[in-house]
Order: C-alpha cells, then sequence, then structure tokens
C-alpha cells in the first residue's frame, strides 16, 4: 500500500494524476439506498411475484449493472468539466 501511494504522489508532482479525493457522506448513502434497492428488487421478484430465483438474480443484476452505468456517465461527466 505505501508504494502505491507514494507512486500517486510521484504522478501528482509531475502532474500526470489528481490523488483520489474522499468519498461524500451523501455518496455513501446513495450507494446504500441503491444496494438496499437492488436487493428488495431481488426479493420482490423472487418472493412475491414468484418468478423463480434464477430469473430474479437476473432481473437484479441487470439493475445493478444498469445503476452501475449510470453511475460511470455521470462521474465521467463530472471529470469532463474540470
Amino acid at each position: 500500500m505505501t508504494v502505491d501511494h507514494e507512486m500517486i504522489s510521484e504522478d501528482a508532482a509531475n502532474g500526470d494524476r489528481v490523488p483520489p479525493t474522499e468519498v461524500s457522506t451523501a455518496t455513501m448513502v446513495g450507494y446504500a439506498v441503491a444496494g438496499t434497492a437492488v436487493v428488495g428488487w431481488f426479493l420482490f421478484g423472487w418472493l412475491v411475484q414468484r418468478q423463480g430465483f434464477i430469473d430474479s438474480v437476473g432481473e437484479a443484476a441487470g439493475t445493478g449493472f444498469g445503476l452501475l452505468l449510470i453511475v460511470s456517465v455521470i462521474g465521467t461527466v463530472r471529470r469532463s468539466r474540470r
């Protein structure tokens, strides 16, 4: 871990990379809510709609990947504005 930290510091000194900043509390709360929603979506499909375990896992995984795609696009847009 020390070596990685030193590499980031050297790169930042050269102007190549900016060291990562801390994640805000609001972002962590948003991730927790999204994770809870994906698990809830899985349980809803499996237990309430009775659509089968594998179908519920696939639907929840698709929803999770969709959320990851949205977060990635938002992060890219925010970084390109700097």
